[in-house]
């Protein structure tokens, strides 16, 4: 028998044998499921004493507060990590918090000092700070953006702060809106927490703690006006994304995914997500098809008491 280079067969006849195994091979691959994202991660802020913030930043960047320090955390979503970012000067507090990637700035509410902070995002410095109101009867709550500025709530009293921003992205100086109409109710004890603003800023979304409500408010007059059809015990952070709003609902647990009628005069939650790795989640930042929510852990007392902070990223 005449021996080929390859042994006893001929070309021919290993194509005939291999390319059969060749496509089992592929089909049993294509067949395997490739490993699954996980649908829930913890990503830990390590050393934080405390958490309750959390803002997007650019690509898969975000940015947690630790509450009582006032410290920063940058991270990243896609790779699971995070690490402290600005050392805030004593005496800061870190509550809600909102970018504007266009001009690297971060807004951080500044809680019972009355305080707003200003903080560049590449360096992490202070741009500006701002005493919005009496420390001793205010708690400035939380944050949101638009083109011409930055919106801060207040629990205690019934109105908002404005600090503009320049096309240039200076922050210039900050004015008070009096709030009229249901979100200007003040009997809880705590009242307006998040807030969110529609794409052209002409109109604003509120959030009542004590009530349970979302509210709209006019950022010209301050009038408001209840959002129908929404019931949102212990609301706290809001998102407006996409045509779709996100309310944490702190003691709860869990957040609502809100769709609203385009005049906004109601709505309808249309979705609760929820996670055994959420511990009081308090403000939610959103990276496409994710949602990161960040665990205050006040069911631990306040100050909390926990060991470690983190935030929570779950499928939406």
């Amino acid at each position: 028998m005449k021996m080929t280079a390859t042994g006893c067969f001929s070309g021919a006849q290993l194509r005939r044998v291999i390319v059969p195994l060749l496509l089992l091979v592929l089909l049993a691959a294509w067949a395997t499921p490739a490993a699954a994202r996980p649908t829930e991660e913890v990503i830990v802020l390590p050393g934080a004493s405390s958490a309750e913030g959390i803002a997007a930043g650019r690509g898969t960047t975000f940015y947690a507060g630790d509450l009582l320090q006032g410290d920063i955390f940058r991270g990243d979503v896609r790779r699971g990590t995070a690490a402290l970012f600005i050392d805030a000067p004593a005496g800061r507090l870190a509550v809600g918090m909102a970018t504007s990637n266009a001009h690297e700035l971060l807004f951080v509410a500044g809680g019972f000092t009355g305080q707003g902070y200003v903080y560049n995002t590449r360096s992490g410095t202070t741009v500006a700070s701002y005493q919005l109101a009496d420390p001793a009867a205010s708690f400035v709550n939380d944050v949101t953006v638009t083109r011409a500025g930055a919106w801060f709530t207040d629990s205690l009293q019934a109105q908002l702060y404005f600090v503009p921003v320049s096309g240039a992205g200076v922050p210039g100086p900050a004015r008070t809106l009096a709030l009229s109409g249901p979100a200007a109710d003040t009997s809880g004890e705590f009242n307006l927490n998040g807030i969110a603003a529609t794409p052209d800023g002409k109109t604003l979304i509120v959030g009542h703690s004590g009530n349970g409500e979302l509210y709209t408010v006019d950022p010209a007059t301050g009038e408001s006006a209840t959002i129908a059809g929404v019931s949102v015990p212990a609301v706290d952070g809001l998102l407006l994304e996409a045509g779709r709003l996100w309310a944490v609902q702190n003691e709860l647990n869990q957040i609502a995914e809100i769709r609203l009628r385009p005049d906004l005069d109601s709505g309808v939650v249309e979705e609760i997500i929820t996670s055994d790795l959420f511990q009081t989640p308090t403000t939610v930042a959103r990276f496409g098809h994710r949602l990161a929510a960040v665990n205050a852990k006040f069911d631990t007392g306040f100050p909390p008491t926990a060991d470690q902070y983190e935030v929570v990223v779950v499928d939406r």
